[in-house]
């Protein structure tokens, strides 16, 4: 059984376990189970940050991202950031690691990190996942940058920006996290 605890910003909130926290109008709603209930102080920046990454972090990151096009050469299955040769997920990698998150080598493996959200919720800097060979599988990953849009290297024309909800894309998208 799930007790829902309502507090003002700023109070003692209870629920170590939370199974659910939702920010709304000044308002931290917790879902606790109340058998493991103990007392916390809860601050909404703290708690919002500790789940996504900010608004000006993902500006960072898609800054960081955007200053590799024209430089970067794509490689299948290569990693030598010395030379700038990589493939998608080292590139991710690449540009989290830049900001201070660090992140796994492999689409599939960055696929893993952080947690789902929807296509309809997506945020700047979410990852999202592709699939360029086998439907259904992942192979492919970029950084979501607003919009419709989104920043990956591809095999074709290195680091780009590209439409994901038309054109090549439309029918690949398969999932995205937040980090």
């Amino acid at each position: 059984m799930h007790v829902m605890k309502k507090s003002r910003l700023g109070k003692s909130l209870v629920g170590i376990s939370l199974s659910l926290s939702l920010l709304t109008s000044g308002s931290l709603l917790l879902y606790a189970p109340s058998a493991q209930a103990s007392t916390i102080t809860a601050d909404a920046t703290a708690t919002y940050s500790a789940t996504s990454i900010s608004t000006s972090k993902a500006d960072k990151i898609i800054s960081t991202a955007k200053s590799y096009i024209g430089k970067v050469k794509y490689a299948y299955g290569v990693r030598d950031v010395s030379r700038l040769r990589l493939d998608c997920s080292a590139f991710t990698q690449l540009v989290f690691q830049k900001n201070g998150i660090s992140i796994p080598w492999g689409s599939k493996a960055q696929a893993k990190v952080g947690n789902y959200v929807s296509k309809s919720n997506l945020r700047k800097g979410d990852l999202v996942m592709f699939s360029v060979g086998t439907p259904g599988r992942i192979d492919h990953v970029g950084i979501y940058v607003g919009n419709g849009k989104f920043i990956s290297n591809t095999t074709s024309s290195g680091v780009v920006i590209n439409e994901m909800n038309s054109g090549y894309w439309k029918n690949r998208y398969i999932t995205a996290r937040r980090l």
